[in-house]
């Protein structure tokens, strides 16, 4: 990276430049965002996840930047127009719309009215009005390029061809349009009108039908909605400044007086505003608009993303799963505490009293033969009907019950990846299979499904897919690295997001446990075919063996070094067992001996943490929620009620929580707390437990609102 890169992102960012530069390095060897964050501190300063993506992200763009760079150089040496002070500019550009404003005029052209008047011989004309001196008559100088043969009948029509020449040098001023572009930003004002004859196919979009706001106070939501409806063909969206604002600028820059040809300018200038500047700039401040709430929906989702990913897991137990349906039953799919399943059936709940209690039976027999430690049910429809029925039965012991958000396992059901999994297995009991494994680890369940498709985030759809693609798999990369990896047990689809892995190597790795049984430790990853030096490296502090040969391989302490554990150890006469064992002696070892040039008190610290409770999950103890009982659909629910709930999802206007109705109720974000709120990610989260006041049932919309303001 050069120093005029590493620089400027030190100075965006905030960060020391050696800081900078140091993980430019290794991100260009190679090393991984989490590996970086967790092995290489000393390094970076110590640098997180955040601050390494950012990094990581800004060195992109500059690299965007030089590759467009370098390609209008090229175009215009090749037409041979490069000047010494052209490509001073050229080169000294530091933002896109900067270089391409200075490319603008020398750029290949479709056949514009400017260039017609140029080919009638008009330039010279436009030249001497544009100078506006006092004396200069437009009408006289026009009468000297008054040619027929070239379609230039009368003086009118030379200064007409002049003033297109103009407004073509107006549009392509680099100055004119830093300025004009200001002015858009700062006073442009989204307006949206729905169309006519689309009020009724556009009812969702009512809220723009008639609706004006600045451009800067616009929120990402609001802008994607409005996007959408033109998109969808129901309202016309335009972005502008005060017209009078824009104009008095370019009359600013460009008129130079009141003489006849300043008159003629100015003419030019409104031409140009109206036809050509105007266009260009809200072409321009629609991209930029998108990729700002781009940026903001993006961060929303992934925000939500990781505060699903990282949900409370119950654990390794005996799980019953349900998967609720009224007309073809509920399926049924009972599992080891492996997550292994073990047996599917199906039971009749909304047919007959006689259905019931055979379905009653079955329940209990299958409770009983596969002791069953919990039961889980999908929170689709039917889903709380299925809770008090389960809840009605009496079980040996007190089981807990637990509703699980089921967004996204009918896609899984249908994937390529259930479909190798239980190649034999009817789709609906792959969807109670999916349920139940959610509850047991959402992490290791949820990497199996398009991010998109559970259920968080506000238009998704919407937003740059490869923006969101990018910043969705960064999200599940670190939660899966944050949490780390069983190795022997842990599906390909979780493999592929360790740190150095990929898809082949994960697929690599499975193959190979399949064909040789589990590993044994950490060093036998390296006999998986084509898992080389470096994906070792990387992969190796993030995968577990557990009950391997080496108690180091279960933990976090990454195999380069081991060789400063076993030091530690044996400096006070113990086993490396011994130290993962007993807390005392850990308090004896003094980390300031195990300081060299490459490992610092980062490292070491993180070991010690790390010997003290080896493997540790990160991620929150997995407490039981329940539902109101008695409160299953939304015909239930009063204006007034205090309610249990779960947030589901939370985007820029608020917070969805699910009340156990199948319907899932808005908290506004003016209803999130007692005070103003910004942000609702100050006051909630993804999964939250919350308690909800209702205010509003709207049944004919099915539209729940709710409160979440304390009582004063």
């Amino acid at each position: 990276m050069n120093e005029k890169h590493a620089t400027k992102i030190a100075e965006e960012l905030n960060l020391d430049l050696h800081q900078v530069k140091a993980t430019a390095r290794l991100l260009k060897g190679g090393d991984t965002v989490p590996f970086i964050a967790r092995y290489r501190k000393e390094i970076t300063d110590s640098l997180d996840e955040v601050a390494i993506t950012g990094i990581r992200d800004k060195m992109a763009q500059l690299e965007a930047l030089d590759n467009r760079r370098e390609s209008i150089l090229k175009s215009l040496e090749e037409r041979e127009l490069l000047t010494d002070d052209l490509k001073g500019k050229v080169v000294s550009a530091e933002t896109m719309a900067t270089l391409e404003d200075i490319y603008l005029p020398h750029r290949p052209k479709r056949r514009t009215r400017a260039i017609a008047a140029r080919e009638k011989g008009l330039e010279p004309l436009a030249e001497i009005i544009f100078e506006q001196k006092d004396e200069a008559d437009p009408v006289k100088e026009a009468a000297a390029f008054i040619d027929p043969e070239k379609g230039v009948e009368t003086a009118e029509d030379a200064l007409a061809g002049s003033r297109d020449i103009i407004a073509e040098w107006i549009n392509e001023d680099q100055e004119a349009r830093k300025k004009m572009r200001e002015l858009y930003v700062q006073k442009g004002v989204f307006c949206s009108k729905v169309l006519p004859g689309k009020e009724e196919g556009g009812a969702k979009f009512r809220d723009y039908f008639d609706w004006e706001e600045p451009v800067p106070d616009a929120p990402s939501h609001r802008i994607l909605a409005m996007r959408r409806g033109e998109k969808e063909g129901f309202i016309d969206l335009r972005i502008s400044p005060p017209q009078d604002k824009a104009l008095t600028l370019l009359e600013t820059m460009f008129v130079k007086g009141e003489g006849a040809a300043s008159k003629e300018v100015k003419k030019a200038v409104h031409d140009c505003y109206k036809r050509l500047l105007s266009v260009s700039m809200e072409t321009d401040i629609r991209l930029e608009t998108k990729k700002v709430a781009d940026r903001e929906a993006i961060k929303i989702f992934t925000d939500n993303l990781r505060e699903l990913l990282l949900e409370p897991p119950l654990g390794q137990k005996s799980v019953m799963a349900i998967d609720p349906g009224i007309r073809t039953g509920c399926k049924i799919a009972c599992l080891d505490p492996q997550g292994k399943l073990l047996k599917t059936d199906t039971i009749y709940l909304f047919q007959s009293e006689n259905a019931k209690l055979s379905s009653a039976k079955t329940v209990r027999e299958l409770f009983d033969t596969y002791k069953v430690a919990a039961i889980a049910i999908g929170n689709g429809t039917g889903g709380r009907e299925t809770e008090a029925f389960i809840n009605e039965l009496p079980f040996s012991n007190d089981i807990p019950v637990i509703m699980v958000n089921e967004s996204g396992a009918s896609v899984y059901s249908a994937s390529e990846a259930a479909r190798e999994e239980f190649p034999d297995l009817d789709v609906t009991y792959r969807g109670a299979v999916s349920i139940g494994r959610r509850l047991m680890d959402p992490l290791a369940e949820l990497v199996k499904i398009d991010p998109k498709s559970i259920g968080v985030g506000q238009y998704q759809h919407d937003v740059n897919p490869l923006g969101l693609k990018k910043s969705l798999d960064d999200v599940v990369t670190s939660c899966v690295n944050a949490v780390g990896v069983d190795v022997n047990t842990a599906s390909q689809q979780l493999l592929t997001y360790v740190s150095g892995l990929g898809t082949q190597l994960a697929k690599n790795i499975v193959t190979y446990r399949d064909e040789n049984g589990s590993l044994s430790s950490r060093k036998e990853l390296k006999k998986v075919p084509r898992l080389g030096p470096k994906a070792f490296e990387q992969a190796a502090g993030f995968l577990r063996i557990r009950g391997g040969n080496d108690p180091l391989d279960s933990s976090a302490v990454h195999p380069e070094s081991y060789g400063i554990v076993k030091a530690m150890a044996k400096d006070i006469g113990l086993k490396v067992t011994d130290l993962l064992e007993n807390d005392v002696l850990r308090e004896k070892i003094d980390l300031n001996k195990y300081v060299t040039d490459k490992v610092g008190m980062p490292t070491l610290t993180d070991i010690l943490s790390e010997l003290a409770k080896p493997g540790r999950d990160p991620r929150d103890r997995f407490e039981v929620f329940k539902f109101m009982q008695g409160i299953e659909k939304i015909d239930d629910v009063r204006p007034g009620m205090s309610l249990p709930g779960v947030v589901i999802n939370v985007t820029a206007f608020g917070a969805f929580v699910d009340i156990g109705v199948h319907q899932d109720g808005l908290v506004h974000i003016s209803q999130l707390a007692n005070r103003f709120i910004k942000d609702p990610n100050e006051v909630v989260k993804v999964h939250q437990h919350v308690t909800v006041k209702v205010l509003d049932v709207d049944l004919e919309r099915k539209r729940i609102s709710l409160s979440m303001k304390q009582d004063t």
